[in-house]
């Protein structure tokens, strides 16, 4: 309530409000029943707007809390007329009992769309994380639904194709695991032997007085983790070498190991090259074309990476500073090829046409109004041609 009063009023009001409610004796059930009420009021209202909306666009993804138990979460955006913007919200999350299979997750989506009350001829588009549960050929829920709207357009997740993209090589996995073994054995072995290490690294004046643990769960953390191994990596080695430990032993072998250390340092400069274009990637409001010219952007770099490994890489600090022209690295070129092929395979079948993509940057640089609304109605079956073209003359020329 406190929160409401907040936001309703200014100033002295609001302070004096505020005092008065908390001043209110409300028992454990009155709260919940007021917090029921205010989110049934919430619901009521996304409903209202999603009715008034002339279509929807959903994000569906399949999860697993830490009970093991199997959930669903599905997100919508539509235009919200009265605010004369786009607007994305979560429209529920549905437990899946027992199988997580593409029959269970569509007649989740239906369900959920039918209590809502949204027809699913309403829904344009879905987008997903790519799981053969939701895009299998014949028994997807992607699928299942375009059987019942042929003209849905699919869409996979773009921050989770660029993260497919830069799935690791068998040899630089193993170079990633031992990294992250060395962490853990670290850190999370023994909290002694934590606090030992931090005094360590403060005594010999390191560029950072702690190593970072890797959650496999976010991608981002990889780069990080990595960054910040590197640049403590001599010190870590001198830790090493005074324990008496076999596991650290065989830890001080692998830091002494050239080949490997030229592998990290080639994990830390690519890493950290991915993790910018995944952050480019996250966020609010961003559109396709937003989101397509970063990755475009990215794969043109890549091919100049290729050739900056070839030369003085320059764009590899890392690995400037470890091999300093005297090794090859051809599996790092290699490596480059790979993800240049996988972007390319991902990547090159993921857009919605050049005029509509220049209408939606600047409807002001569409010059051919017959030829963009064809285009249109090819990838949106309800666009009416005729009100499309009148619509975007009057806009340029008002």
């Amino acid at each position: 309530m406190t929160a409401v009063a907040e936001t309703l009023f200014e100033g002295k009001e609001k302070q004096e409000v505020c005092e008065k409610i908390k001043q209110i004796p409300i028992s454990a059930s009155s709260a919940t029943k007021k917090i029921e009420i205010l989110t049934q009021d919430v619901v009521a209202q996304l409903d209202e707007a999603i009715q008034k909306a002339p279509c929807v666009g959903l994000a569906v993804d399949e999860s697993t809390d830490v009970c093991d138990n199997a959930k669903l979460l599905v997100y919508v955006r539509f235009y919200y007329a009265e605010q004369k913007a786009f607007y994305e919200d979560l429209l529920g999350i549905t437990p899946l009992q027992t199988s997580t299979t593409g029959k269970d997750i569509y007649l989740a989506i239906m369900e959920m769309l039918a209590k809502r009350g949204i027809k699913p001829s309403k829904v344009i588009s879905i987008t997903t994380d790519g799981a053969p549960a939701m895009i299998g050929r014949e028994k997807g829920a992607v699928t299942r639904m375009k059987k019942d709207n042929p003209d849905l357009l699919t869409y996979h997740c773009i921050i989770h194709q660029s993260v497919l993209c830069a799935s690791l090589s068998d040899e630089h996995a193993e170079v990633m695991t031992s990294v992250m073994k060395i962490i853990n054995f670290l850190r999370a072995s023994s909290s002694y032997q934590h606090r030992m290490l931090r005094e360590f690294l403060k005594e010999v004046d390191a560029n950072a007085d702690d190593l970072l643990l890797h959650n496999n769960v976010r991608w981002l953390s990889k780069g990080r983790v990595l960054a910040r191994f590197w640049a403590i990596r001599r010190e870590v080695a001198s830790f090493l070498a005074e324990l008496k430990h076999h596991k650290a032993t065989q830890f001080s072998t692998f830091l002494e190991n050239e080949k490997q250390m030229d592998n990290v340092a080639f994990l830390v400069d690519i890493t950290s090259h991915l993790n910018e274009l995944n952050l480019r990637l996250q966020g609010k409001d961003n559109s396709i074309c937003e989101l397509m010219t970063a990755v475009r952007a990215f794969q043109r770099k890549l091919e100049m990476f290729k050739e900056d490994l070839q030369e003085d890489c320059v764009h590899f600090p890392a690995v400037q500073e470890q091999v300093q022209g005297q090794r090859d690295v051809s599996s790092f070129v290699v490596f480059i090829d790979k993800l240049i092929a996988n972007f390319s395979n991902r990547f090159d079948s993921f857009s919605i046409g050049q005029q509509l993509t220049m209408f939606i940057q600047n409807p002001f640089l569409i010059t051919d109004v017959r030829s963009f609304s064809k285009e249109a109605t090819q990838h949106f079956k309800w666009v009416n041609a005729r009100d499309l073209q009148m619509e975007l003359v009057d806009l340029q020329a008002n």
